[in-house]
């Protein structure tokens, strides 16, 4: 197994703009970086969950993967598209804010993104079980893909954080970067 080519393909996807990522932003823009890590928490928890029913379903899912991943893609580019609409939708109360930057909302976005979908489903059989069998090495890079991510969602983290002042200054043009960032997505996942 080429190790420096599994950590760099993890960092890259990890760490690149997608709706995880745009969504820890959003969420610090919006309610602060305590709910911004609430939510972080949850999208790694919810990786790490990804990344083991991955590894178990593998075997199953190979004969059924091509028809799930197209039913993931419908799902997760419309469920992008929907992200792009709440970017722009103004919260006039309270209630619409009650779902944004909770632990739940980290949660749910992974079995929503296609990303990370595509990469759990991937990851793990591509560099780990083509080449291991043991239990114990395949848990071992399972929690390792999951400190990747926690280490690329804490970067959006730290810099949504350190920039949370400019995001509420300059919402308007953010909102349109990382709309464009998530119709992007949207669209890649289909090429």
């Amino acid at each position: 197994m080429n190790v420096l080519s599994y950590f760099l393909y993890t960092l890259v996807v990890t760490a690149t703009p997608g709706p995880t990522n745009i969504d820890i932003l959003n969420t610090i823009k919006s309610r602060g970086t305590k709910a911004g890590l609430k939510y972080t928490y949850g999208a790694t928890v919810a990786f790490l969950t990804l990344l083991i029913i991955s590894t178990f379903l593998n075997t199953f899912l190979v004969s059924i993967m091509p028809k799930l991943l197209i039913v993931m893609k419908v799902i997760g580019s419309l469920y992008m598209l929907y992200l792009v609409y709440m970017l722009f939708k103004k919260h006039d109360n309270d209630q619409d804010e009650v779902n944004i930057g909770t632990f739940k909302s980290g949660f749910k976005l992974q079995f929503l993104n296609p990303k990370v979908i595509t990469f759990t489903m991937t990851v793990i059989p591509t560099f780990v079980l083509a080449y291991y069998s043991s239990v114990s090495i395949i848990t071992i890079y399972i929690i390792v893909t999951s400190i990747i991510a926690m280490f690329a969602f804490s970067l959006w983290l730290i810099f949504g954080t350190l920039l949370q002042t400019f995001l509420r200054r300059h919402e308007i043009g953010m909102n349109i970067v990382m709309a464009i960032f998530l119709i992007y997505a949207a669209v890649m996942v289909w090429l």
